[in-house]
């Protein structure tokens, strides 16, 4: 048997084992999902020449399933199969046109593919062949908008004076890309129409070469964008940091001078009030904060995959988005930054005031407690005075008795002496009633301790 027979036979018996499970351990349930997740094509194949046209709409979570009806309302209307109810993303050629529609966490993305020559870039862009009632019925915001013009190698390229004339505003970017394969210019404005353009001009480009190079540039303008979001409110949020240091400021310094526990709490009340005002501007922040620093990674990441190289005269996309991109995020970074700063000196703040009240509540306790010492030591004065005292009445009272039994029996007949056995019995009750008081209060002290 030769090898190319083994390879056969092999196939075979393999085809027909399709379906047998050949070990009984059980699978991880999402783990078909993840590894969709990692072979799944996120970029389309695109024939030369074309133009397509790019919208990212910021939208809620709860807009995707009327997203995904409309997909389904425009599918039908050319007589495409719909997307499944629980899909996220969806492309078919609509004749005309060629849609893709995908759905993010925060946004979703609409990219029309015309396929066919042009002779004036983005003079006719692919949006114009979808039925503009069904654009209008979609929901969210526009973020981005970008027209792309991809001409092959047949078609003469440009003069800078033809390009600035085509992008209007007198400013060209541009470099060569895919490692030379292909050039991209653009003016990184946006246009009367509300969009972006950016020309590319094929001079090597492989197939996949120029899904994969599109799909990038699309995927920078839209992460520079998100990268972007949290970039106003935290602008907005400098003079309110400046006023909310310097109160923290006012309000350590009066710490120093204060007096008196009721105004140290009351400065501790203003301080944990300012805390909660920071922390609420850093919860209101920190997730778009974070959301923006991922997006700017990805933006530097694609930027590299581009695999630039200069054309003279002319500033490259990554020197002019990284120059400008990374400013914007320097500002956030210092804002966010100082926000922590922030919080921080004020928990500081917070615990050495927090500290001086408990002093102060120390001292106060400390000195309510030698009070109460001092009022016992006076109730204990106070109590062998009274046990003095009820040795005296007790003895009295315990003489009347005596006095009254001797009289009784004088009365019976008996030959005694009332005054002077009173008398004598005076002595004998003091000691027995003292000690008997003394020994009382040693058992109530013993009962005392012992529990």
């Amino acid at each position: 048997m030769n090898f190319l027979t083994h390879v056969s036979k092999h196939t075979t018996e393999e085809s027909d084992s399709l379906g047998k499970k050949w070990l009984d351990i059980p699978e991880y349930e999402e783990r078909h999902n993840l590894h969709g997740e990692l072979n799944g094509i996120s970029y389309e194949l695109i024939t030369l020449p074309v133009q397509l046209s790019h919208l990212v709409l910021l939208s809620d979570r709860q807009w995707i399933d009327q997203e995904r009806e409309l997909v389904a309302q425009l599918a039908e209307r050319y007589d495409i199969t719909p997307p499944n109810i629980h899909d996220n993303d969806f492309s078919a050629d609509f004749g005309k046109f060629r849609l893709r529609w995908e759905r993010h966490t925060e946004y979703s993305t609409y990219t029309v593919y015309y396929a066919g020559r042009f002779e004036v870039p983005f003079e006719k862009p692919a949006i114009m062949h979808v039925p503009s009632e069904w654009l209008a019925s979609l929901p969210g915001k526009i973020l981005v908008g970008t027209h792309i013009a991809l001409d092959d190698r047949s078609h003469p390229k440009l003069s800078l004076n033809e390009l600035a004339s085509l992008f209007s505003s007198g400013t060209v970017i541009g470099s060569k890309v895919a490692g030379g394969s292909a050039s991209a210019w653009s003016d990184n404005q946006i246009h009367s129409d509300g969009f972006r353009r950016i020309l590319i001009h094929d001079e090597n480009l492989r197939s996949r070469q120029v899904g994969r190079l599109v799909q990038r540039l699309l995927e920078i303008e839209t992460y520079r964008m998100l990268a972007m979001l949290p970039l106003p409110k935290m602008r907005q949020m400098i003079p309110q940091l400046a006023r909310a240091d310097q109160r923290l400021a006012t309000l350590t310094a009066n710490s120093i001078e204060m007096t008196g526990i009721d105004k140290e709490q009351g400065l501790l009340d203003e301080l944990t009030k300012l805390a909660a005002e920071i922390e609420d501007l850093s919860a209101r922040t920190s997730h778009r904060f974070n959301a923006s620093r991922t997006y700017y990674n990805i933006v530097k990441l694609r930027i590299t995959e581009l695999r630039e190289e200069r054309i003279e005269g002319l500033q490259m996309l990554q020197e002019f988005m990284i120059q400008r991109l990374s400013s914007a995020m320097g500002t956030c970074e210092l804002v966010y930054a100082k926000l922590e700063i922030l919080s921080l000196r004020v928990s500081r703040a917070s615990a050495l005031l927090r500290t001086r009240v408990e002093i102060s509540m120390e001292a106060q306790i400390r000195d309510l407690l030698r009070s109460m010492d001092n009022r016992v030591h006076m109730q204990l004065h106070l109590q062998e005075t009274v046990e003095g005292l009820s040795v005296v009445v007790l003895t009295y009272y315990l003489l009347g008795i005596v006095g009254y039994g001797l009289k009784a029996g004088k009365a019976a007949g008996l030959n005694i002496n009332v005054e002077l056995l009173t008398g004598i019995a005076i002595p004998v009750v003091i000691i027995g009633v003292f000690f008997a008081v003394r020994n009382l209060r040693r058992l109530i002290s013993r009962l005392y301790h012992g529990k």
